[in-house]
Order: structure tokens, then C-alpha cells, then sequence
């Protein structure tokens, strides 16, 4: 089982944009702790992994080890981390991909 972490300015945007709904999409986010490789792979930089996946039309943003993601089996993804670090709409889509490179380049997963 893999560990998800969810950036705090992440989970404090969901709460206030979606209230009642942000249930719905935690536990979306969670399922990834059971089914690491799911989501649509946007990027790699220095070995990292941009995916995303969807929420009506709404794209929630993580980040994650692409080497181990690719050769670990299900067991062995213990240790596997996948980061929430960012939420978009289809109109800033590609700004916030962007972005999330941007922070990757300079400073690494720690700029999250």
C-alpha cells in the first residue's frame, strides 16, 4: 500500500471550493494507496512523475518516484510516496502543469 500525502494549501482549497462535495474527493484521492499507477502521466522531471486525475472538470495534480512506480510489484510499494501538491480547471490546466515543473527544476520535491 502506497503513503498519499496531501499538501496542506491543497487540502485547504478542496475544503473551501468544494465543502459538502470534498468528501467525495478525498477518498477519490485515497484510492491511489491501493492502486498507485492510476492516473494520467503528464511529465517526468529527474525522475519524477507529474500524473493527474479527474474530478467532473476539475484535475487534482500529484507527484511520484516514476522508477519505482514502473518496477515494484503491489506488495513492494510500501514505501512508494505520492504527493497531492496541486488542483486545476480546464482553463489553467496547462499553467499549472507548468508550474509544478517549475518547482520540480529549482527546488525539487521539497518545494512542496
Amino acid at each position: 500500500m502506497a503513503k498519499v500525502i496531501i499538501v496542506k494549501s491543497l487540502e485547504h482549497e478542496i475544503l473551501k471550493k468544494f465543502k459538502e462535495e470534498s468528501e467525495k474527493i478525498f477518498d477519490l484521492i485515497h484510492t491511489l494507496k491501493d492502486n498507485p499507477s492510476k492516473g494520467k502521466e503528464l511529465g517526468h522531471v529527474s525522475g519524477i512523475v507529474i500524473k493527474e486525475i479527474r474530478y467532473k472538470s476539475f484535475r487534482l495534480y500529484f507527484i511520484t518516484e516514476g522508477y519505482r512506480l514502473k518496477v515494484m510489484s503491489k506488495e513492494e510499494l510500501n514505501d512508494l510516496l505520492i504527493r497531492f501538491v496541486r488542483m486545476s480547471d480546464k482553463k489553467t490546466q496547462q499553467k499549472t502543469i507548468d508550474e509544478i515543473k517549475q518547482v520540480l527544476r529549482c527546488l525539487g520535491e521539497g518545494g512542496f
